[in-house]
């Protein structure tokens, strides 16, 4: 005959047996990721990394070796995080940036990289496609443009003229995106790295839209701040005055120009900057017309090289004056104007007060027209 003690015993065991099974199955069934990839190019056994690119510096997360030309990472993702799939091949360091998040994750990696299979993963996929398909035909249309020598200078003035409205409406595509996905991983990842491309007004207005979830999400943080910086700058405001060495190594200050012309134009630059290189044109015909009229413009390179910037200076027809400290993106100015990407422009009265900012193109001309009658 069983005991009591013996019969409750085996009542309580089986009933920790049941819990633990239970628990067992809960946390197998918690949420996880699996990311599926295949890569083009690698052999048996060579590493892929996956790794988070965060405060300046790469941290590993996991790594996996290739068999079949596929590899799987594994794990739990509490909060969707972009990161990047890094491997070498031929010599080079290839990277591919996605959301690691729960979920079944698709990586395709090769001359195309396609990423897929959970929300923000297809929307950034898409958006990335998009993206990389209106800046190819833009940058066919100009290299067509400037390599076509039976071209008039009207005609290649009008196939600039038709970039500039493609440019807009890739730019409504990104502004649209981000501000439909402003609650998300995709729209606070995309936010901070195309903001310098809105103008202010639209900065903020993004921003105010940001959940108290990401609030002090690194690059949102800095985000803020700058545009705190630029409002400091923005229409309306007195132009800060500051001092840097032309190429000839003269010091001289911002205001040594401005009281002497009507309108100035600050005009940021590099010579290793092909946007800025491509929209010198503009600046140097807006430059030939409205000279005479009381127009000025002060070049503010963000270079580093002496030689390459003195070198760009000839070979792009500058006659204005320039200064640079030849710090790059540590340029004191860029600084003090919040400027983060280039061409970049601020356009200021004779009293010191900045009347534009960011003229580019035709915009130039048709600002100065308004205000030079």
């Amino acid at each position: 005959m069983r005991s009591n003690y013996n019969i409750i015993t085996m009542k309580k065991l089986v009933y920790l047996l049941a819990v633990g099974s239970l628990a067992f199955t809960a946390c197998n069934n918690s949420p996880a990721y699996k990311v599926s990839g295949t890569v083009e190019g690698l052999a048996d056994g060579d590493t892929i990394y996956l790794q988070e690119y965060k405060n300046g510096d790469w941290v590993k997360l996991d790594s996996t070796t290739v068999a079949g030309g596929t590899f799987t990472f594994t794990g739990r993702q509490d909060t969707a995080t972009n990161c990047f799939i890094i491997y070498a091949k031929d010599g080079k360091r290839n990277r591919a940036d996605f959301f690691l998040e729960n979920g079944n994750i698709t990586v395709a990696l090769g001359e195309e990289n396609k990423i897929g299979g959970t929300a923000n993963n297809d929307t950034y996929q898409q958006f990335k496609d998009n993206f990389i398909a209106m800046s190819k035909e833009m940058n066919d249309m100009y290299r067509s443009a400037m390599s076509d020598s039976t071209l008039t200078d009207e005609q290649r003035e009008n196939v600039m003229k038709e970039i500039e409205k493609k440019d807009s409406i890739a730019m409504d595509m990104v502004f649209n995106t981000i501000e439909a996905n402003i609650t998300n991983a995709v729209g606070i990842q995309l936010l901070p790295s195309y903001a310098a491309a809105f103008e202010l007004d639209k900065q903020k207005s993004l921003v105010e839209k940001i959940p108290a979830q990401f609030a002090n999400n690194d690059r949102i943080v800095k985000l803020k701040k700058h545009i705190e910086t630029v409002e400091k700058t923005a229409v309306g405001q007195k132009y800060i005055d500051f001092s840097m060495d032309t190429p000839e190594g003269q010091t001289v200050k911002l205001s040594d120009f401005i009281s002497k012309n009507k309108y100035t134009l600050i005009d940021f630059w590099a010579s290793w900057c092909g946007p800025c290189r491509k929209e010198m044109p503009n600046v140097v015909a807006a430059y030939k017309e409205f000279k005479n009229k009381g127009f000025g413009i002060v070049g503010v390179s963000l270079d580093n090289n002496l030689d390459k910037w003195k070198e760009a200076i000839t070979a792009l027809d500058i006659t204005w004056p320039q200064m640079s400290d030849l710090q790059g993106w540590n340029n004191a100015g860029a600084k003090l104007y919040g400027v983060n990407s280039i061409p970049a422009t601020v356009l200021v009265d004779q009293e010191g007060t900045i009347v534009a900012r960011n003229l580019r193109g035709e915009d130039i001309k048709a600002k100065l027209s308004e205000l030079l009658k």
